[in-house]
């Protein structure tokens, strides 16, 4: 049995939640979401929760089962809370800034990298070493984090690089004499 499709999904104040067929639509105050299940499994709100149920037994519903609720939990965040990811950037000279939508990255290349930011993603530099990524998509937040990372990676001598906030890295130690 899934123990996290077990559990029904809490709708806050300020979201509401409708089913139509196998797709479920999420409205909040940070914008709507929607979420298409598979035929394995069955959506139901129920006095402000959603409740999320496999049809049958076989291994595949059951697989279905725990992700089709995980998938509905997080359009109920990204509408009332929404998602984030922070980056650190460290490295001598290594620096980020906003231009109107475009993040201008210098990372130590031959050019400064142009990112520009989806229009359904939050981009913003509060300090040349610091990015947020804001979105209502938790996939989307990741996957944008991921590419501006994907820039410059920590490398694990000096550490330098760009990293998520708290990321540890594994620092190796260098050639000896």
């Amino acid at each position: 049995m899934s123990r996290i499709g077990k559990k029904p999904v809490e709708l806050p104040s300020g979201v509401s939640a409708a089913v139509s067929g196998q797709t479920i639509e999420v409205k909040g105050p940070k914008g709507v979401r929607s979420f298409t299940a598979s035929d394995d499994v069955t959506l139901a709100v129920e006095e402000g929760k959603v409740v999320v149920s496999p049809r049958g037994k076989s291994k595949r519903a059951r697989q279905q089962w725990g992700m089709s609720r995980t998938m509905v939990a997080n359009c109920v965040t990204g509408v009332s809370e929404g998602f984030k990811k922070e980056l650190e950037i460290q490295g001598v000279g290594y620096r980020a800034q906003m231009q109107g939508n475009v993040l201008k990255l210098n990372l130590g290349l031959s050019h400064d990298v142009d990112y520009a930011a989806p229009p359904d993603v939050t981009v913003t530099a509060p300090k040349q070493t610091e990015i947020v990524v804001e979105g209502i998509d938790a996939q989307r937040v990741g996957q944008v984090a991921a590419n501006i990372r994907e820039w410059r990676k920590p490398e694990p001598y000096k550490g330098k690089g760009i990293r998520y906030k708290g990321e540890y890295i594994f620092r190796k130690e260098g050639k000896k004499k």
